[in-house]
């Protein structure tokens, strides 16, 4: 059962700053869910340090202290940042809090250059029809335009994600995911019975503005059939909770979203 809902304030701007986010503590054990412009981060909260996991948008960051405060921890708790995938709505605040907190940038080698340059990503398919296909997509995207999408730095310095259990707060598991990039890493967190799937495995897809366990669109999908077949490696965690990087925590096992995910195929 998720904990409590903190409503952080949009600022002065609410069009510009992409709206109001929401702090969620306690998505699954240790484990609190920040959410802005239709896109989720993760913070895992062992001892007295959290590890950040993705990075949203530039206009996120502000929300990071108020998020980080209800949980009685400060920026300066920050031991690491984890990145699922190097897009630009994962990215976000990453070189701004590695440049101000002096933590590392963790991401798979798959896609440090992405990381470089989070606009120079592989896709089956333009971007630019979907608004038109799915019109119900378009109050999402704009949100994360508004909120920095167009905006976002690459990050110059990045750590090597390596295998097995990453030595950060929350020590999670690495599971290489590729297909929707060609580093794609989820997170399995054994100790919460939570795989955090970042955009391996949605319950939003922003170019379609569809809801439920999919792959995201070919409009950002390097892969579909490579993502498809890496929701087996999502399965074979059996965990109970899917933390997506877009839509709501999924609460009923890995293994049924996977299978609707399946169902649901390639776009």
């Amino acid at each position: 059962m998720s904990g409590s809902t903190t409503r952080l304030p949009a600022e002065a701007s609410p069009r510009r700053a992409g709206g109001h986010a929401v702090f969620i503590r306690n998505v699954a054990r240790g484990v609190h869910r920040l959410g802005h412009a239709y896109t989720n981060l993760y913070v895992l909260e062992e001892g007295a340090s959290v590890t950040l996991v993705d990075a949203a948008f530039p206009s996120t960051w502000k929300y990071v202290p108020q998020a980080l405060e209800s949980i009685g921890r400060r920026l300066s708790d920050v031991a690491a940042i984890v990145l699922t995938h190097a897009h630009f709505d994962h990215v976000g605040f990453a070189a701004r809090a590695q440049r101000e907190l002096d933590v590392p940038v963790f991401v798979h080698e798959g896609d440090h250059r992405l990381a470089h340059h989070p606009y120079r990503y592989a896709r089956e398919r333009t971007p630019f029809v979907y608004p038109f296909k799915y019109p119900q997509s378009l109050p999402v995207l704009a949100a994360m335009t508004g909120a920095g999408a167009l905006m976002v730095p690459g990050v110059e310095e990045v750590t090597a994600m390596p295998g097995g259990v990453l030595d950060v707060p929350g020590h999670p598991i690495v599971i290489p995911t590729p297909g929707h990039t060609n580093g794609h890493c989820a997170l399995h967190l054994t100790d919460s019975d939570a795989v955090i799937a970042g955009d391996a495995l949605v319950t939003l897809d922003p170019y379609k503005g569809r809801r439920g366990p999919q792959i995201i669109a070919g409009a950002a999908t390097a892969d579909s059939p490579l993502a498809l077949a890496s929701l087996g490696r999502l399965a074979a965690t059996e965990a109970r909770i899917v933390l997506p990087g877009h839509g709501e925590p999924w609460r009923t096992g890995v293994r049924a979203a996977v299978d609707q995910a399946l169902a649901a195929g390639a776009s």
